[in-house]
């Protein structure tokens, strides 16, 4: 069943594990993020401004460094693109885009500003809607590798955690219900 984001604005089927981190912690305007508290991986929805000065698939690398950068990850070795596709209208709700980029790639992250850095996939892709000059930027941290000395470490084994399945199911189902929240 899709979820209601950003007060009813926008939706899209989430993981019914997932934990609004909202009801833990302050969360910026423009953020919706979910977690499953059993295995680190989280969900952000971003609602950025549009980036008229790079297109396409250099659009989804700029915001991939942009999240680098914010989780301290910019550094050389730190993280890599493992590739950028574009997504075909015809298999999202979310028609008013004039584009998706999905861009898979990997940055080494410390939590909680921790010495001990975990690898995490970072799936993310790029909804451009340059009508509203906002960029939606759905991504699905999953942490694969687990510093021993970090907080994480402690991990749920029998947990179940999110697939890409779940990923595309949230971008699948993404929707737009009300063009006002881009102001």
């Amino acid at each position: 069943m899709a979820r209601p984001l950003f007060g009813g604005a926008l939706s899209a089927v989430i993981p019914p594990s997932a934990q609004d981190i909202s009801d833990l912690r302050q969360i910026p305007d423009n953020q919706e993020v979910f977690g499953n508290s059993q295995t680190d991986q989280s969900i952000i929805i971003e609602l950025l401004e549009y980036q008229s000065q790079v297109q396409n698939a250099d659009a989804a690398r700029y915001h991939f460094e942009d999240v680098a950068a914010s989780n301290k990850a910019a550094d050389s070795g730190s993280w890599e693109i493992r590739g950028v596709e574009q997504l075909p209208q015809s298999e999202l709700s979310l028609q008013e885009c004039s584009s998706a980029w999905l861009l898979s790639g990997a940055q080494l992250v410390s939590k909680f500003n921790e010495e001990a850095k975990n690898t995490v996939n970072i799936h993310l892709c790029l909804f451009r809607l340059p009508q509203y000059t906002t960029d939606i930027l759905v991504t699905f941290n999953d942490p694969v590798c687990i510093n021993p000395f970090s907080s994480s470490a402690a991990g749920n084994v029998a947990a179940v955690p999110w697939t890409l399945q779940d990923f595309h199911s949230v971008l699948q189902s993404f929707c737009l219900l009300d063009p006002g929240v881009f102001g």
